[in-house]
Order: C-alpha cells, then structure tokens, then sequence
C-alpha cells in the first residue's frame, strides 16, 4: 500500500520534470520550421541560438534560486510557485508575436524548469522508503526522457500539419495545462516532506505526513524510522551552517560528489549528441523527414531503456554500480561512434551509416538506462538536509553552465574536427570514471540520515529502540555538538 501511494506521489511530482524534458526538446522542432522562421522576420542566428543560450540561462538562474529559498518556502511552495513560473513561460512563448517576445517565455520557462528539475528528485528522495528510493526518486528522471520522447513525436507530427502557425503553437501549447495541474495537485493532496517539516520544528505535522505516507507499514517500523529521522536532523541542527564555507569545510565530500555527479552529465556529451542528432544524421545523407522520425526513435529508446532500469535494476545494482556501468559503456560507445562516422559519414555505404547511427543509438541505451535517474537521485541523496535544497541548485546550474558552453561550441567543433569531437567527451567521462571508482559511495537500502555514515561523518543510531539513541562517528565534522543521549 505505502509503495502504491509513494508511486503515486512520485508519478505526479515527475510532471515537473516531464516539463523539462519536453520544453528542452521541443525548441529544436519548433525553430527548424519555416514556417516559425518565417513569422519571426528570419532572425539571425545569434537569435536563433539564443533561443536555446537564454533557456538554458534561465534553468541556471532557477536552480541557483532554489540554493536562496527553496529551504524557506518548502518543497511543495517552491515547487508551486515555479509551476505559476512555468504556466506564464509557456503561455508566452504559444502566444508569442516577435522574437523578442518568444525568448521572454523561454527565459521564464527555463527559470521555472530549472528550479523543478532540481527540487523534484529532492522531495521524492525524502518521501521514500529506502528500500524503494532508486525507484521512487528514479521516476523524476523518466519524466525527464519522457518529456524528451513527447517533444520529439509532437516535433514529427506537426511537421505533417499545413504551413502556418499551427506547425509550432500546437507543440508548445501542449505544455500549458501541466503546469496548472501539477500546481493543483501540490495544493490540495500531495505530502509534504517531513524531513522538511521536522527542521523547521513542525514535528506533530512531521509525524502526521510520514504516517501517511506510510500507510500499510507496520506502526513499529513506521514509529522507529521517524524516531532516528528526527534524532539525526535535530542533532545536525545543533550545528547550523551559515556560510559556504562552512559547507565545503564541514561537508566537503558529500558536496563535492552532488556537485561532480551532476557536472559529469554534462561531460558525457549528452546534450551535444541530442541537440545535434539532427546534423550528425544529415552528415549521413539522411532526409529531413526521416531525420526527425529517427529523433523520435532516439527518444522513445531514452525513455524505455531509463524506466527499465529504474524498475529492475537501481535499487537492486545500487547507485555506484549503475554510475560506473555507464560511465565505462559511454566511453566504450562513443570511440566505436566517432571511428564509425570517420569511416562512413563521406560514403555511399549504407550498411555502415547504419552502424553509425548505431552508435547514438546505443549512446542513448547506456546514457538513459544508466546515468540519468541515477545521477538526479544521487546527487540529493549524498547530501544532509541543512544542504540539500543550497547544494543541490548549485549542482544543477553547473549542470546547466557546462552545458551551455559545450553545446555552444557543438556547431563549430562538429565543422571542423567533425567526429573527434568525441574524443574531449571521452576524456572526461574517463576521468570522471576514475573519479566515481575511488569517491562514489553506495547509498542503495539507506535511509538519507543513514548515508552520513559512508562519508564518515557522525550519525544518530538506535542502541535498544527507537527511543534510545546515541551519536557515532567522526567528531571533526560537527563541531560543536556534544555527544549525547538522546
């Protein structure tokens, strides 16, 4: 029962990051039609691309937001107010009459969408019962390469419908309901975090929501788990951070992980090989139709391969083994990619630009099937709650600014070193590899206060019950905290 209503609750907080992946997506659809070129006074290509730099600007900006307010309003008013953010953004960018006007909506929509992606894994992270975290907090990823595979399917049909208006309105309206609904969701029946409420001294009400969203636990497990959850938040609260530099002081590994996991995303080159598909395969003498219906199949397998392995494979494998499965398959992939276009890009051999487009294609697999739920969920989970919403922004918009500056250069480096663009991507998920093998601690059947004690820092354990407790472990980390009975 409690694993139905947690389902429940994630599938629906997973709209938030569903607006993500369609909103990223379908601006690549959306200005490769004529017919928006057209009504937009052919705009330069300065402004054409920064129809994608201010979007993802905006996701920066969001994030870092979160870092700000996001611990003062909450997870379930942070999240609506960013799904007031995002309605606004859609419903400009749909209504939009110039340019200037259309980046005002992605600006917005980005902020919004920013802040969303970055929070969601949060509060699904704290909700979970640990033995089903992976899973739970997992889906805020699928709805990420959901979004994805929606905006890319929308893309290709409407470049079906008759020149006008419709071709690019239609696919960007789609997104102005969500926003509304999620909001309305978040006011009337979904949970707060107790985690959440227990630091902000709501313990009764804490009590209440975690009962809730347990419902069906045995009431001793339920009274024990809340018992140590308490303990631990209350004990790190006796030392409160004030500064940044205490953060990386005091928690110096946990937020170097959160931070390194999400810039490592970036690095893979996921971003350039999605945004770029389009010209990767046209390099190939492919169609312009078909080109699209091969970025919707590219899509669909994101989305597959990434709710399989959320399903069966994050919490059975575990967090590490899942960051360096696909770490290693990534750089293993994308030499065979880069050697496969060297040799058939400029070829009348279409068996081997089949084995080309292989070579996304199994990018995609090990990308999404591995890295994307994986990392999201991880980077919230390494982390103490006093850091969760400031480190978690932080990592996300280095998230976002990597990724502006390496899908800025994907155009130019993909004209002149073609193919071994490959190469720099290859490089750093390799380092990153190495990184994940010696820092990356498993956090799989944890509980968040749990995770603590694989960093090494001090953590609240139960000695005969829930209700006798004692601190254990490093003292170096909380200073000032006394050790005691609680």
């Amino acid at each position: 029962m409690a694993l139905w209503y947690s389902l429940g609750i994630a599938f629906f907080a997973a709209i938030g990051t569903f607006l993500f992946g369609f909103d990223t997506g379908i601006a690549t659809t959306t200005i490769a039609h004529q017919s928006w070129i057209d009504y937009m006074d052919n705009p330069s290509k300065g402004l054409t691309g920064a129809v994608v730099a201010v979007y993802i600007a905006g996701e920066a900006v969001g994030a870092l937001t979160q870092t700000f307010i996001g611990d003062k309003l909450g997870r379930i008013r942070f999240m609506q107010f960013m799904c007031v953010v995002v309605t606004i953004g859609t419903v400009i960018q749909t209504a939009s009459v110039n340019i200037g006007m259309f980046l005002a909506g992605r600006v917005l929509a980005g902020f919004a969408v920013g802040g969303l992606v970055a929070t969601v894994p949060i509060y699904l992270s704290e909700i979970s019962d640990p033995r089903f975290r992976g899973l739970i907090g997992g889906i805020s990823g699928c709805g990420i390469s959901f979004g994805t595979m929606a905006s890319n399917w929308v893309g290709f049909a409407c470049g079906y419908a008759p020149y006008g208006p419709v071709q690019w309105r239609l696919p960007l309206g789609i997104q102005i309901p969500w926003g509304i609904v999620m909001f309305i969701g978040l006011a009337t029946f979904m949970p707060n975090s107790p985690r959440q409420l227990i630091r902000s001294g709501k313990v009764d009400m804490a009590r209440s929501e975690f009962s809730r969203i347990r419902r069906g636990s045995q009431v001793h497990e339920v009274e024990e788990e809340f018992a140590l959850m308490q303990a631990q938040i209350e004990y790190e609260m006796e030392r409160e951070i004030t500064s940044y530099k205490e953060i990386f002081k005091l928690f110096r590994s946990r937020v170097m992980v959160s931070i390194a996991v999400q810039t490592m995303t970036s690095l893979t080159g996921v971003n350039v090989i999605q945004y770029y598909q389009t010209i990767l395969y046209k390099s190939l003498g492919i169609g312009s139709h078909t080109i699209l219906a091969l970025a919707a199949v590219y899509g669909t397998i994101a989305f597959l391969s990434n709710a399989i392995t959320t399903k069966y494979m994050t919490d059975q494998w575990g967090r590490r083994k899942m960051l360096i499965t696909g770490l290693a398959g990534i750089i293993l992939i994308e030499i065979y990619a880069a050697v496969m276009q060297m040799k058939f890009q400029n070829t009348d051999n279409k068996i081997g630009k089949g084995f080309a487009i292989l070579g996304i294609y199994l990018f995609v697999v090990c990308y999404y099937g591995f890295l994307n739920s994986t990392t999201w969920l991880y980077g919230a989970e390494v982390l103490p709650i006093a850091l969760r919403s400031k480190v978690m922004g932080l990592a996300a918009a280095s998230h976002f600014i990597v990724n502006v500056a390496i899908t800025e250069a994907g155009p130019s480096a993909f004209a002149n070193i073609e193919q071994n663009y490959y190469y720099v991507f290859v490089a750093c998920t390799l380092f990153f590899l190495v990184i994940a093998y010696f820092y990356f601690p498993e956090t799989k059947q944890k509980t968040l206060e749990e995770v603590a004690a694989a960093f090494g820092d001090r953590v609240v354990i139960a000695d005969e019950g829930p209700k006798r407790t004692s601190v254990v472990g490093r003292a170096d980390h909380i200073e000032s905290a006394p050790e005691h009975q609680a």
